[in-house]
């Protein structure tokens, strides 16, 4: 069993049926990211040059055959040279400005034909209006991911690769804060089905999953 396997307990994440409100027990403090603006800038681009290094595995049999390049993976994109120039005529937005760097795999074939990899940057520059909120003790900055992707190149120098690409940019105005939301309380988790049978935890079985208070009292206590 899960959440959503053969489970019909109503404390489960899922689609709302009926009254939203029902079934609402209290407000909840959490804390999360708040987005407070974004965007999503694509486009195509030609002449695109990729410096490669890192060659896997090391010293190929030139000449050399491009194949593809994509963003590398779990390897975030960096922002650097970040600036926020507030509009004068509307102070709660601004041109925001910086350059991302991509980390990139490039892949290959060698003159032997083997199928191989090397790492390269791309580095975009963008400029962006953005609704920025006024300055507060909870700092605001400025993320953003890169993806890219290529089926068109060609080996124009040693270590160099020409291609045409997609690049895909996401910008968000994103701040760390604390927000008051209304909640169904701690969901019902199911047990798993799992083979073999596993013994239970002693000791652990009787312990409740979340922490839980006694209700809080609506005096305010003297101090």
């Amino acid at each position: 069993m899960s959440f959503y396997i053969n489970n019909t307990n109503p404390n489960r994440p899922g689609p709302i049926c009926g009254n939203v409100t029902n079934g609402i027990c209290e407000k909840i403090l959490i804390q999360t990211t708040k987005v407070f603006d974004a965007c999503v800038c694509s486009t195509t681009e030609t002449g695109i040059i990729l410096n490669v290094s890192d060659f896997f595995p090391a010293n190929p049999t030139l000449p050399l055959t491009y194949v593809s390049a994509e963003n590398t993976q779990n390897t975030p994109a960096t922002i650097s040279d970040l600036v926020v120039d507030r509009l004068e005529t509307c102070p709660n937005y601004a041109n925001v400005s910086f350059n991302l760097s991509i980390p990139v795999t490039v892949t290959y074939s060698d003159a032997t034909g083997a199928l191989d990899t090397a790492l390269a940057t791309l580095t975009v520059s963008k400029s962006v209006i953005l609704f920025v909120p006024q300055p507060a003790l909870s700092p605001v900055d400025i993320v953003a991911s890169g993806v890219f992707s290529s089926r068109i190149g060609t080996f124009t120098a040693p270590n160099v690769f020409t291609v045409t690409g997609c690049i895909q940019v996401i910008i968000r105005v994103v701040s760390v804060v604390d927000v008051l939301v209304p909640s169904y309380g701690y969901p019902v988790l199911p047990p798993c089905k799992q083979a073999p049978q596993q013994s239970a935890c002693p000791g652990l079985s009787d312990l409740p999953i979340y922490p839980t208070a006694t209700a809080i009292s609506s005096a305010t206590p003297q101090l």
